[in-house]
């Protein structure tokens, strides 16, 4: 094992020494950070206890109500969001340099994207098939799925907004902040339909208005606009007091992710309270990115931000498989650590032995899987038209099983329709993971 991690270090080592001086390092370690954030949050706040009746799945979120607080620093999608618009402005400028098309382009993005997430679901097809053999019930295999499957609504958005990318980046040059506050108003407008008129339907609408408005803030970064302390922290204080303001005065709950129970979530779908957050967050960790760049500048830093980035979508997809697998294990072994009440001080004391079993089961998923963040496009350019349907096929079916888990009354007691859904998206895009 030595050996081995000595290699995998070796050859992070390798790729930081190549990293050219123009590379804005500030921008991996953001997005190793925000998902390292999204891991070790969903893995504090999970509160699995047996009753009388059986496993429960549940969050810390409602047994403590003061850990609500907790989610404003643990929940940094945005912060991935702006790191994405900062990436997609450098690698679609890039590409239109060298000359290659909207094609080429996409098709690269969609197999680093799509590519990792195909393997996971066919794990849990195994899963399934595996707990129809034994005889589990069917309402086991739907919870754990769900609770498995819950990162891949991060990735239904984040491919939808990388399809876009030439018309919001078009938008920004043109318009600049402008395309921003349209964003921002759009996502104003959705919230007051959702609360005030009375339509939830319309609130799913907030998907693309909220995280295409923090993506925004990436190409603004980009162009050096939110650069410095002093334009970080004015943009800190506007949002916080947006912020504390709705969470006060208006109908949002404190909690940044959904909570069983409550009518209404600032996640799902996201409202403008999300996006205020989104501003805190990115306004105050810009206002630090001049002494980060410099210790990233440092060879060890930089060299484990390599390594982290280097399998980071595959610890995020697959994090929740691996404590769903964990928490099973426990049950085998006669409920080990399930018997205590979620809250309680012993509660609190095994968090460390529970997140130690987390990362021993995961690490040999992110070692195993982590190849296919790596993989190519295929030589053979593919029409955009077949790359943006297959995308959003994609898309389609990893929004509804994030939904709903992989469960149904179909073959294998799937949901045969939304599980055939990704893969036959990437089959139309010319998606492959083995590539």
């Amino acid at each position: 094992m030595n050996h081995s991690k000595q290699n995998i270090w070796t050859r992070a080592s390798d790729l930081a020494a190549r990293t050219p001086e123009s590379r804005n390092r500030y921008v991996d370690f953001l997005r190793a950070l925000s998902i390292g954030a999204v891991v070790f949050g969903h893995w504090l706040m999970a509160a699995p206890y047996v009753d009388g009746g059986g496993i429960q799945i549940s969050s810390m979120l409602e047994h403590q109500e003061w850990t609500r607080w907790m989610t404003w620093a643990f929940q940094v999608m945005p912060v991935f969001f702006l790191v994405g618009g900062y990436s997609n402005s450098i690698s679609w400028q890039s590409a239109q340099r060298k000359g290659q098309g909207y094609s080429e382009w996409l098709q690269l993005r969609l197999q680093r994207l799509a590519g990792p997430v195909l393997p996971l679901i066919l794990m849990w097809v195994v899963l399934a098939a595996g707990a129809q053999w034994l005889g589990l019930r069917p309402e086991m295999l739907k919870v754990a799925s769900q609770m498995a499957l819950i990162p891949i609504w991060f990735l239904a958005v984040y491919v939808a907004v990388v399809v876009l990318v030439p018309v919001t980046f078009r938008a920004w040059q043109r318009h600049g902040f402008i395309s921003f506050g349209l964003l921002v108003c759009a996502a104003v407008v959705d919230d007051l339909l959702f609360f005030a008129a009375d339509l939830p339907a319309v609130g799913w609408l907030n998907y693309a208005f909220v995280w295409l408005a923090v993506h925004q803030l990436g190409y603004a970064w980009r162009d050096g606009f939110l650069a410095g302390p002093r334009q970080g922290l004015a943009w800190v204080l506007g949002g916080g007091i947006l912020l504390l303001g709705l969470i006060t005065l208006g109908p949002y709950p404190i909690s940044m992710v959904s909570v069983p129970g409550e009518s209404v979530s600032n996640t799902l779908p996201p409202k403008i309270a999300m996006l205020a957050l989104g501003i805190v967050q990115c306004g105050l960790l810009l206002s630090v990115e001049r002494p980060m760049r410099r210790w990233l500048a440092k060879t060890t830093p930089w060299t484990a931000v390599v390594l982290i980035n280097s399998m980071i979508m595959t610890v995020f997809l697959w994090h929740l498989t691996a404590s769903t697998l964990a928490i099973g294990g426990a049950m085998l072994l006669g409920n080990a650590g399930l018997q205590v009440s979620p809250g309680s001080g012993p509660w609190w004391a095994l968090r460390p032995v529970w997140l130690a079993a987390y990362v021993l089961v995961l690490l040999p998923f992110a070692l195993g899987f982590g190849r296919f963040e790596r993989s190519a496009a295929a030589p053979r350019v593919l029409p955009a038209w077949r790359l943006v349907s297959g995308a959003l096929l994609v898309c389609s079916g990893l929004a509804l099983l994030a939904l709903d888990g992989i469960a149904g009354d179909g073959w294998l007691g799937l949901r045969t329709a939304v599980v055939v859904m990704p893969f036959a998206g990437a089959v139309l895009a010319g998606i492959n993971p083995l590539r």
